[in-house]
């Protein structure tokens, strides 16, 4: 009894000093930033129909709206959900459930391999979040589709229908295996969880260089599965090293490796986030410009915090399966630059979007220097993983 009684007290104890540690860190930019976020996500919801969900903003100021189709769909209920977690506030889940029930015929869309964004980040966190089984039919119908898109020649899922290629496989769908692995495992489909496994070891084949930065597109041949092309879409050019498809990778293998312990996935994420880490065209604040080709700045090299969430988030996961707290605290470095006055928007600006400054494709002239609701999910994700690492009950920090 005394033995159970003294473990009792050193119990009490830690969490005494943890809550004592709690209370001397300044977490002003914490709590900053969770009142911005609920401010914005409610006024979002009050502003914006279901079915045509904010994207971006214009030059002009006006609201880029994604209808069902677009790929970035589900980033804005996905956001939504994440307030809701961070907050407990009843109003944004149920904006949560309204925008995401409303975009049900996702689950018939075959077109695409972005089905992950659209359906997981939507409908998959409200099922983890509620576990109400209404979101189910939609979540099993999509993975069945995504699974339709893997060519077991190529060994890789197929990404885009369109363009010159002739099996186009981007670095960006590395963040769909999240869905498919999840799938695989909770609709007892093995060949999902394999499919996934198998994406994720030839885009680690094929994607990356000697020095581990990475391609944004290759194009397989599909009767001998050989990579027959290698170029980067989004990238200043084909050899440059576009931050956010670094960004994808680095988050991509680190999932990988959460779902199967495989050791090459692990190794291979510590390789990216070095590449990360130590480039040298990374200012201080540690928000890349939207390629890691760039180094001067100037009207040319607008930073992407899209890139850097999408960063934040890996890395806290990453330095929970390394015990490197170094992943940690460049994470954090990304979570209070992102939730400094110089990206966080101001309330009621930024046509209700959280973060500033994200750009979607430079090249393309689309989305430059512009609020992403893609950037503000996953500066959401790295906010909670952040909280979980710290023991710190958002909901309560007020």
């Amino acid at each position: 009894m005394r033995k159970i009684a003294s473990v009792l007290i050193c119990c009490i104890a830690l969490a005494m000093s943890g809550n004592q540690l709690h209370a001397q860190e300044d977490l002003s930019w914490l709590k900053n930033a969770k009142k911005s976020i609920v401010h914005q996500l409610k006024k979002a919801s009050e502003t914006y129909k279901p079915g045509m969900n904010p994207r971006s903003v214009y030059p002009n100021g006006s609201v880029r709206l994604a209808p069902q189709e677009d790929w970035t769909t589900g980033f804005f209920p996905g956001s939504l959900w994440y307030g809701y977690e961070i907050s407990g506030d009843k109003q944004l889940g149920a904006s949560a459930r309204k925008f995401t029930l409303a975009m049900d015929s996702l689950k018939n869309f075959t077109h695409t391999h972005d089905l992950g964004f659209m359906i997981y980040c939507s409908f998959g966190n409200g099922y983890r979040i509620t576990k109400d089984k209404a979101y189910l039919p939609t979540l099993e119908k999509g993975a069945a589709n995504l699974y339709k898109r893997y060519n077991k020649t190529v060994g890789a899922i197929r990404s885009w229908d369109f363009g010159h290629w002739q099996f186009p496989v981007i670095i960006d769908n590395l963040m769909n295996l999240d869905y498919l692995y999840w799938a695989g495992k909770n609709f007892k489909k093995a060949e999902y969880v394999d499919a996934s496994s198998q994406h994720a070891l030839t885009t680690l084949k094929n994607h990356f260089r000697p020095d581990n930065s990475s391609y944004h597109v290759i194009s397989y041949d599909t009767l001998s599965g050989r990579a027959i092309q290698k170029e980067t879409h989004q990238g200043l050019t084909h050899e440059s090293s576009w931050a956010r498809g670094q960004a994808w990778g680095l988050y991509g293998y680190t999932m990988a490796y959460k779902e199967t312990n495989n050791k090459v996935f692990l190794d291979h994420a510590i390789l990216i986030a070095k590449y990360i880490m130590e480039h040298p065209n990374v200012d201080k604040d540690k928000i890349p410009y939207w390629d890691y080709s760039i180094h001067n700045g100037g009207e040319r090299a607008p930073r992407d915090a899209s890139a850097a969430a999408v960063i934040a988030s890996a890395l806290i996961d990453l330095s929970k399966y390394t015990k490197n707290n170094s992943y940690f605290t460049y994470a954090e470095d990304i979570l209070k630059s992102l939730s400094s006055d110089a990206y966080l928007a101001k309330q009621d600006s930024n046509g209700f979007f959280i973060l500033k400054h994200s750009v979607g494709a430079f090249l393309y002239n689309s989305e430059i220097d512009t609020p992403l609701n893609y950037a503000d999910y996953y500066y959401l994700e790295a906010l909670l993983r952040y909280a979980a690492s710290k023991n710190i009950d958002l909901k309560k920090l007020n």
